[in-house]
């Protein structure tokens, strides 16, 4: 495989245990061994994380958009999972 082929890979780093990973950039690698080491150079050289995600561009699969509103119109017909549709007693306070 030429370098001109190498897969694209999207990198994730958690900065400290506890913590989720968020994605920070791309590269391109040859496989998740080179990926992983080149993502601790280019995205940790400070000691910025404790644990390094690498995915390949390609097996990532997202949803459109542009198709947003019916993708997410079936939560907002739940009027039952906000918390305004409950009464708090007085006694709580504010919550």
């Amino acid at each position: 495989m030429s370098k001109k082929n190498w897969p694209l890979w999207e990198v994730f780093i958690r900065s400290k245990n506890g913590l989720s990973h968020k994605h920070v950039g791309s590269l391109h690698a040859a496989d998740e061994e080179m990926a992983v080491e080149n993502a601790r150079d280019v995205y940790c050289r400070r000691s910025e994380g404790v644990s390094i995600w690498v995915v390949k561009s390609t097996d990532i699969f997202a949803s459109d958009p542009g198709k947003s509103e019916e993708l997410f119109e079936t939560a907002k017909n739940k009027i039952y999972r906000h918390p305004t549709f409950y009464d708090i007693p007085k006694e709580i306070g504010h919550m």
